[in-house]
């Protein structure tokens, strides 16, 4: 498991991780693999995941998988292809992988899999913050 200092630093400043229980277990190296245990409030009126904490968690790894190999990156957008509910109770595991990058911005794709059964695809591109200005 590997989490790089900048990883750290972001994940020190993203509330919406304790929020949503989002565990970030590696982040490094243009690579992040993220967690999230589906709880019962988290499920719709099929009894399954709300489709916007698979977003979440998709969106989540891509961020930590984009500002490994720059600095800054938010999603400028993304899309989401869901292939299987998943259930409560169950670990949803997302493995981001950076898949293009220039000077200020990255593609990254993303699996969701709650164990061997693929949940969800995400391909989000982002681009880097511009710097605030003084004054």
């Amino acid at each position: 498991m590997t989490v790089s200092a900048s990883a750290q630093q972001l994940m020190a400043g993203d509330t919406s991780l304790k929020t949503l229980g989002i565990t970030i277990v590696e982040a490094s190296e243009g690579e992040a693999v993220a967690t999230l245990t589906v709880r019962p409030e988290m499920a719709n009126g099929h009894g399954i995941a709300q489709g916007g904490y698979v977003f979440a968690l998709a969106d989540t790894a891509f961020a930590f998988a984009a500002n490994s190999v720059l600095e800054g990156v938010a999603t400028t957008d993304a899309q989401i292809t869901y292939l299987a509910p998943s259930h409560v109770g169950e670990d949803l595991v997302a493995h981001a992988n950076v898949y293009f990058q220039d000077g200020r911005r990255v593609i990254v794709d993303v699996m969701v899999h709650a164990g061997d059964r693929r949940v969800a695809i995400f391909r989000g591109t982002g681009r880097t913050l511009k710097a605030a200005r003084a004054g």
